[in-house]
């Protein structure tokens, strides 16, 4: 199958890696900057190299196109793809609102496309171990689910798309989104109720020239944040959100109750973690989205840390990074459904659309409760 990626940084790299390594072919890329496309597809050896998304759809004819820019580009890079009968694979988020997002999802059902959406950690290896060992039984019912994040991000990390809500910043839209598809991965995917309260710690960040992939901005933070000669560009998303919510799972009787802490600029003490939790004991998931060691606790009434099982462990890409594991996955199961062969269910439009419209909810606010009236 033929690729076309939009897109020339970390993301893109990640996706031309994971479709080769699936048996696709890498026929083109478009960046927006001539110079930067050009030497990253000589690096790469992609053929094409073009800085207009139409144009190149019209001259590579691709089965796929793989959209690793920010959020705010999406829309009209997927539409386009759409309607010259592409599939599509999009790293979160799928676009900038909940409405544009469903409309993408309904014009991709209506022109008879695939989709997949990279909300892609819930392919790490400790997730899918969770997810096993919740299936069968070995924390009785789920009730609870704590998910713990703080990432301690620099203040002085240079102004861009992270920073702003019309291109797809905000860490509901690049933290969040993998953290929700986790817990469904585990507990299951029906999420009825949600809430939460969100801040913008940031404010404003330096603006500096030369930032091209998102991986290596932390190399162009200013020596001097107090420097009179820096301009500076305002935030206008949130860095840290505390979000409840409710997910009806196929495993339990009454809802689970789902708690998604994430600090974004403040200092971790503990370690990141995620945790599970039953009527029967627990699953503890160690780290960066939960993405380390996996203990359970049960009837010994102790924690005990557990192997992954190898079963699991053979299935795995060869590849470093738990980010391009995920992503290697992701494509290799869509791939696989593209041409016929027994694919295990991937996220797709549909749960990008959904997680959209509950970050807009969150975003908006739901009202508070005024303690002293009640």
């Amino acid at each position: 199958m033929k690729v076309l990626i939009a897109g020339t940084g970390f993301a893109a790299e990640g996706h031309a890696a994971a479709f080769r390594a699936a048996g696709a072919e890498i026929t083109g890329i478009v960046g927006r900057t001539p110079s930067v496309v050009a030497e990253l597809a000589q690096r790469l050896e992609i053929p094409y190299a073009g800085t207009d998304w139409a144009s190149a759809l019209k001259a590579c004819r691709p089965d796929i196109a793989s959209i690793a820019t920010p959020g705010g580009a999406h829309h009209d890079q997927i539409t386009q793809a759409i309607d010259a009968g592409c599939h599509v694979f999009c790293d979160k988020p799928l676009t900038i609102t909940g409405e544009s997002a469903r409309e993408l999802a309904d014009h991709a059902a209506r022109a008879g496309v695939k989709t997949a959406y990279a909300a892609s950690f819930r392919y790490t290896p400790s997730v899918q171990h969770a997810a096993r060992l919740v299936a069968e039984g070995a924390i009785g019912e789920p009730t609870e689910v704590e998910c713990i994040s703080h990432f301690n991000l620099e203040r002085g990390i240079p102004f861009g798309w992270s920073h702003r809500a019309e291109q797809g910043g905000g860490r509901l839209n690049n933290n969040f989104t993998h953290t929700l598809s986790i817990v469904t991965a585990v507990v299951g995917e029906q999420i009825t109720q949600i809430t939460g309260d969100l801040r913008d710690d940031m404010h404003r960040a330096p603006i500096v020239d030369g930032v091209h992939n998102f991986a290596t901005r932390r190399e162009f933070i200013p020596e001097d944040l107090s420097a009179p000669a820096l301009d500076w560009g305002d935030s206008n998303v949130e860095w840290s959100y505390t979000v409840l919510a409710r997910i009806d799972s196929p495993l339990a009787a009454q809802p689970v109750s789902v708690l998604f802490k994430h600090g974004g600029l403040v200092p971790r003490f503990g370690d990141d973690h995620i945790v599970f939790y039953g009527t029967k004991g627990a699953v503890h998931l160690k780290g960066h989205y939960g993405s380390g060691q996996v203990s359970l606790y049960g009837a010994d009434r102790d924690w005990r840390a557990l192997p992954l099982p190898d079963d699991i462990a053979s299935t795995l890409p060869k590849v470093a990074g738990e980010t391009e594991l995920c992503w290697h996955i992701l494509a290799r199961d869509f791939v696989r459904d593209l041409s016929g062969e027994p694919a295990a269910p991937y996220p797709t439009f549909r749960e990008g659309a959904q997680y959209q419209q509950i970050i807009d909810l969150l975003r908006v606010g739901a009202p508070w409760i005024s303690a002293p009236k009640l």
